[in-house]
C-alpha cells in the first residue's frame, strides 16, 4: 500500500512534532530532522515504523542533502518537505540588540530556509511534491524595529517565489503564518493562544490538498 513521506525540519518539539504526528496519524511516513537526537528518537518510539529520525542542522547543506538521500532510500520517495525550523531573539530592536544573534537568526531563518529548500527540491520534483515553510504573522506586517519578523518576511516572499518555481513542473509550496504558538519559544505558556497541534492541521491541509489546488498560504490566528 502507497504511503507517501515527508520530511520535517525542527521537528524535536513544538510545531515540528505535532506536525509529525498528525501526519502519521494521517498515514503517511514522516523523517524528522533536529539537532536534539535524544527527542527525535523519543518520537519515533511513539510514532513506530513510519518514524525516522535524522539528527541534523539546517545550517549545514551537505548535511541535509544526506538526510534528504537517506530518506528516500529508507521510505523509496520524498513527497512533501516541512522547512519548520527556526528561532527568535532574546533582545529585539537594532540598537540594544546582539549582531551575533542577528547572525545566528539569519543562519537559521534564512539559510536554513534555502539549504532545506535546495536540498530537498530534486526529490520533490520526482514526485512532483510540496515544500511548507514555516512563516508567521510578524511576515506579514510591521513591528516596529523586529529583526525576526523581517526574517519571516523573507520567508513569505522567498515562499511565493518557490510556488511560482515548482508550479512549472507540477510541484506546489506553501506558507503557514501562524499568530503567537504556545511552544517552548516563550519562556511562559500561552494556553489560551494557537497549540502547535493547530499548525500541523494546516500544514496537513496543505499537503493533502487535492490535485487540482495549490494553497500558497495559510494565515492561522489564535481566537483568543
Amino acid at each position: 500500500m502507497f504511503k507517501p513521506t515527508i520530511l520535517i525540519t525542527g521537528a524535536s518539539s513544538g510545531i515540528g512534532a505535532a506536525t509529525a504526528r498528525a501526519a502519521a496519524g494521517a498515514g503517511w511516513n514522516v523523517a524528522m530532522l533536529a539537532r536534539r537526537a535524544d527527542r527525535l528518537d523519543a518520537l519515533v518510539g511513539e510514532i513506530g515504523d513510519a518514524a525516522l529520525s535524522l539528527q541534523g542542522d539546517v545550517t549545514d547543506l551537505a548535511g541535509l542533502e544526506a538526510a534528504t538521500a537517506r530518506c528516500e532510500e529508507h521510505f523509496g520517495r520524498l513527497d512533501a518537505a516541512f522547512a519548520n525550523a527556526g528561532m527568535g531573539l532574546q533582545t529585539a530592536g537594532t540598537q540594544k540588540g546582539d549582531p551575533e544573534e542577528w547572525r545566528r537568526l539569519v543562519e537559521v531563518n534564512v539559510m536554513g530556509v534555502l539549504y532545506t529548500t535546495r536540498a530537498v527540491l530534486p526529490a520533490l520534483r520526482r514526485s512532483k511534491g510540496t515544500l511548507v515553510m514555516t512563516g508567521s504573522a510578524a511576515g506579514r506586517q510591521h513591528i516596529k524595529g523586529s529583526i525576526y519578523g523581517a526574517s519571516k518576511w523573507f520567508v513569505h516572499g522567498y515562499a511565493g517565489n518557490m510556488a511560482d518555481e515548482m508550479r512549472e513542473w507540477g510541484g506546489r509550496c506553501c506558507v503557514i503564518a501562524p499568530g503567537m504558538v504556545d511552544t517552548e519559544f516563550f519562556d511562559e505558556g500561552k494556553p489560551d493562544k494557537l497549540h502547535p497541534e493547530d499548525v500541523a492541521a494546516s500544514v496537513l491541509h496543505a499537503i493533502t490538498a487535492g490535485p487540482r489546488a495549490a494553497i500558497q498560504e495559510i494565515y492561522v490566528m489564535p481566537t483568543g
